[in-house]
């Protein structure tokens, strides 16, 4: 196969549209998107005859504006191609105007009540920033979402609204050091983590369809405790899978780069190349709906959950973010000379600075459901936030605030005055794989985020908050008189005042907990306790400072979060009492009856016959079927209760206090249940079934 022949092959790109569109068209469009200008309706009327017509030449018949809703996956409304003609047949059109603007019905989309059911007007507006694509047969056209009124009801107007924040606050810091470059843009590599297992093991699992996890399940004899999987030979079935998603990914131009074996049976990973942090977006989003479509056609269900599988490590989305130049230079690099070193130390103390204070809402940038179940279990970065910049660069940042000299390992001594800054080797320490945010050479791996999750959400947050820092340092260094000596001070007072965040050691720790406690870190351990800091007063200013969102529209979005996580957990605890009713207590019953019956049949044939042992077993198996009774009623009891609940935090926190308690208390009796029921008995796959299930 040749790659690079069919490398976007399915995206109307650069290369197509400098071949299809006339030269004044091409030049102009370029122009309006690296200078963020509107489009002309002529211009957009000749694009838009080019893409229908590049479409149909590849057997597109409909097209549909492609966006983001609050849903936290794709939207698309297909619309045909074909206008009617005389004398009862069509023709095919596709005007600027369908381009440039769709009308997609806005109201059984996520607002936070933004607006009434009854007001259902919605807009969904081109980014031309993003290719279009063929997708099934259909043109794709990435595009924003708002409401009638003007709000956000998607994900990528705000992310495109922080990267011109970012952009904005970066280029101010580059001109202060002589640099006048025409763009800085927020780049992205997110790293997908997966599990793969068989379509038959998963239509017998009620819990895998309705939620993407399993509620119930006894650990199997073998898990990853031999550390045998990781990077181990990928097995033929899978691999097949992983080629065919390389090509569908390719064809739609996502830089598909690097894929592996994970820790845990079943488990896998994709990462991409760099690219900016809105395609980046589109493409991650891209690539969960091909990796779902093309396992189904391998005979497998691609589960993107976080946490799939009890006491087996779940599954992550590492964001790797960083900031570029339009000339390729990568802020958060290192550089080779003083001048680049202090404005690298700059930039990085602006990450710190900002990661420091808005903690909160990088914690809520990751808050869901099912992401409660993984962080902070040992397999992902606890829930408190903090960074890892190894000892080299960590050592450099202490000697700047403590007035004296570095040592490098080598015994090199470099001076470190007020207006000298050392140049360093990036990659002098080992990485931290526990660290939720990490410095790794020349950008940061933020590690907290869900694999089924958005990376538009954390990005919005990264590019705000630092932009917010970089605001602050402007102002201190536009006024100084001795622009160095500021840099260094301001490098000095991040460290002094917010060096708290950063933490070199095993974040998997209980004494990390302690520690962190100390420094006045925060710990919101779950979802129900971040949310709301999201919608705190001092995070509104931030947002509506660099023009990201709105006050109203983080105080939708808050709720629209909060409902979320109640919806979820809501259909995890009805669908948990629904198998324990109709599947696990019938099995469990007629197991005990067909042993009781054995008993007695053999008390039968031989009257003498010790049956201590099998009395045992009976006393054992009745015991844990009352209490999964009493554990099903228990829960019918709190989810009832707190259904009656109209505030969300406050019902938010009666899911997670009350009904995720009884489920846990409930599923105990069932796995020590499924670990002695006669196999032949039990009514759903196992544990064991659905791991090892792809050979």
């Amino acid at each position: 196969m040749d790659v690079t022949a069919i490398f976007g092959s399915m995206v109307f790109n650069d290369a197509v549209m400098k071949q299809r569109l006339s030269k004044s068209t091409y030049s102009d469009l370029i122009k309006c998107i690296e200078e963020d200008k509107s489009l002309t309706m002529s211009i957009a009327s000749e694009v838009a005859a080019a893409m229908k017509d590049w479409a149909i030449e590849h057997g597109c018949t409909h097209f549909c504006h492609w966006f983001q809703p609050m849903t936290g996956v794709t939207a698309e409304k297909h619309d045909a191609f074909i206008s009617p003609a005389k004398g009862g047949g069509v023709i095919t059109e596709f005007s600027g105007k369908e381009l440039i603007k769709g009308e997609p019905d806005a109201s059984s989309f996520p607002s936070g009540g933004l607006r009434a059911t009854f007001e259902a007007r919605g807009y969904t507006a081109w980014d031309p920033t993003s290719y279009a694509f063929i997708k099934d047969a259909t043109l794709c056209i990435p595009t924003a979402f708002c409401s009638y009124g003007g709000q956000a009801l998607d994900k990528k107007t705000p992310l495109l609204r922080s990267m011109q924040a970012i952009d904005l606050q970066a280029r101010r810091v580059l001109r202060l050091f002589g640099k006048n470059v025409a763009k800085v843009t927020a780049t992205v590599g997110p790293e997908q983590e997966y599990f793969l297992i068989d379509q038959n093991v998963y239509a017998g699992r009620k819990d895998l369809i309705y939620t993407g996890r399993t509620l119930i399940g006894a650990p199997p004899p073998k898990g990853q405790e031999m550390e045998d999987h990781y990077f181990g030979v990928i097995k033929t079935r899978v691999s097949e899978f992983m080629k065919d998603l390389d090509t569908e990914l390719w064809k739609l131009g996502i830089y598909a780069k690097t894929k592996h074996n994970e820790v845990a049976p079943a488990q896998h990973e994709l990462a991409p190349v760099f690219t900016s942090a809105n395609i980046a977006t589109d493409h991650n989003q891209l690539t969960m709906e091909v990796m779902k479509k093309t396992a189904a056609r391998h005979g497998m269900v691609c589960l993107l959950h976080e946490k799939p599988f009890k006491g087996v490590n779940g599954s992550g989305k590492h964001d790797n973010w960083s900031l570029s130049t339009d000339s390729g230079e990568n802020l958060l690099d290192p550089g080779s000379t003083p001048e680049d070193n202090a404005q690298f130390l700059l930039f990085l103390s602006a990450v710190i600075k900002a990661v420091d204070e808005y903690q909160d809402l990088l914690r809520t940038a990751v808050a869901s459901a099912g992401n409660d179940h993984r962080l902070g279990a040992g397999e992902a970065p606890p829930a408190i936030v903090s960074i890892f910049l190894g000892e080299e660069l960590d050592g450099i940042l202490r000697a700047i605030a403590e007035d004296r000299p570095y040592s490098k390992r080598a015994g090199c001594e470099v001076e470190v005055g007020v207006k000298v800054l050392p140049h360093f080797p990036k990659d002098t320490t080992d990485r931290n794989r526990t660290s939720p945010f990490a410095f790794t050479g020349n950008k940061f791996e933020f590690r907290m985020l869900g694999s089924n999750a958005s990376i538009a959400g954390p990005n919005i947050i990264l590019n705000t908050i630092v932009s917010e820092s970089l605001s602050q340092f402007c102002e201190r260094l536009e006024s100084a008189d001795d622009f160095i000596s500021e840099v260094t001070a301001i490098i000095k007072d991040t460290v002094i005042n917010h060096g708290r965040i950063i933490f070199n050691g095993n974040n998997y720790s209980d004494k990390w907990l302690v520690e962190a406690k100390k420094r006045g870190l925060h710990n919101l351990a779950s979802t129900p306790e971040a949310l709301p800091h999201f919608k705190d007063e001092r995070n509104i200013e931030v947002f509506e400072k660099h023009r990201v969102f709105t006050r109203e529209e983080v105080i939708t979005r808050t709720e629209i979060m909060l409902d979320n996580y109640c919806k979820s957990v809501h259909i995890e605890a009805l669908t948990l009492a629904e198998m324990l009713k109709q599947d696990i207590m019938p099995a469990v019953s007629s197991y005990i009856g067909a042993f009781a019956k054995s008993a007695c049949d053999a008390k039968k044939l031989i009257q003498d016959i010790d049956l201590t042992v099998q009395q045992e077993q009976l006393s054992t198996l009745n015991k844990l079927y009352a209490d999964a009774y009493r554990g099903t009623q228990e829960l019918d009891n709190a989810i009832k209760s707190t259904e009656k609940i109209v505030e969300l935090e406050a019902k938010a926190l009666s899911y997670r206090n009350k009904v995720i308690v009884a489920m846990e208390q409930v599923r105990e009796a069932t796995d020590k249940l499924e670990s002695i029921v006669g196999s032949k008995f039990w009514p759903v796959p196992t544990y064991g079934d659905i791991l090892f299930s792809v050979k």
